[in-house]
């Protein structure tokens, strides 16, 4: 990938997904194994929030993982470009991200936690993908620009902040802002406190039914910023379920659209990059489009929302 093509320009980094593709995919297989590591010890929390990983000042972070009497990590290190594993013990190991295929990130990994004395089991075959070829045999997604990388975790470092701020504005019952290595994107979840209907069957590959139905089992209104569509990825929201008239509602900034096939707003990356002020930008996306949901699906706006001033005496 020609560096002219990637690279930082401003205050939001700018990568064209045309220009990374093949990272990107091998990416996101190394993110499946290490997520499926710590769904294999993590407690189930509501809408699967203990497999997501989180943004750090270096990549993203599992976070502590409960093993036995103790803990352990494991980050994605876009800094320095290593994959490092840390217990509670003082015990660690490093492995290089580089150029190599999904098959062999997966031996060494699985290996290091082995020599770390940390057993664990894994599905070994991806979810949300088609198809999904176990990680074993998988050779063909062998690709690491370590620019691409970084520049990545840049945008999730941007969106990030932006999604804290906008998640600090609500009261009622939200997620984290937490990265989903299943759909290899960040996401911040808002939801009404009422049940949902269940969610219908299929619509995700290699994915079972009874975990969409856990994920979707409350009224919600979701946003994320994923590697994908638009030339330099997008951001999304979408209602579940969908309110009469939510597609045909006025969100902001200029440049937002429904898209029917998927049911939700989207905003190409490049309109907030470009924008005078792409905070704002953003800004303005996900508080419209949380509206559009709260407001034609009656929510309770004065219980859930928050005074974002509201503690400016102390």
């Amino acid at each position: 990938m020609a560096e002219q093509k990637t690279q930082q320009v401003g205050i939001w980094p700018r990568l064209r997904v045309a220009d990374w593709a093949e990272t990107r995919d091998t990416l996101h297989m190394w993110t499946q194994i290490v997520g499926k590591i710590r769904l294999a010890h993590a407690p189930l929390i509501n809408h699967w929030w203990e497999v997501a990983f989180y943004v750090t000042p270096r990549g993203l972070t599992t976070s502590a993982i409960p093993y036995r009497t103790g803990a352990f990590d494991i980050e994605f290190d876009f800094v320095d470009h290593r994959l490092r594993i840390r217990v509670s013990d003082g015990s660690r190991r490093e492995l290089a991200l580089e150029p190599k295929p999904v098959s062999q990130f997966y031996a060494e990994t699985m290996g290091a936690l082995g020599e770390l004395g940390i057993q664990t089991r894994i599905h070994p075959r991806p979810n949300e993908v088609d198809p999904a070829i176990p990680f074993a045999d998988d050779y063909g997604h062998a690709s690491y620009d370590p620019l691409a990388a970084r520049l990545f975790w840049h945008q999730l470092l941007r969106a990030d902040r932006v999604f804290g701020e906008f998640r600090s504005r609500f009261v009622g019952k939200a997620s984290p802002v937490h990265f989903f290595w299943g759909s290899m994107d960040l996401a911040c979840t808002r939801f009404s406190g009422r049940p949902a209907p269940p969610h219908p069957s299929g619509g995700f590959p290699n994915l079972p039914d009874w975990v969409t139905r856990e994920a979707y089992s409350v009224e919600l209104s979701s946003c994320g910023f994923w590697p994908g569509g638009g030339e330099e990825g997008g951001f999304y929201a979408y209602a579940y379920p969908e309110p009469a008239g939510f597609a045909d509602y006025p969100v902001r900034p200029v440049g937002a659209s429904y898209q029917r096939e998927n049911g939700e707003f989207v905003l190409p990356y490049e309109a907030v990059a470009a924008a005078v002020d792409p905070d704002q930008a953003l800004s303005e996306f996900l508080q419209s489009t949380y509206e559009a949901t709260a407001e034609l699906g009656g929510w309770d706006r004065a219980a859930l929302e928050a005074d974002p001033h509201r503690c400016e005496h102390r």
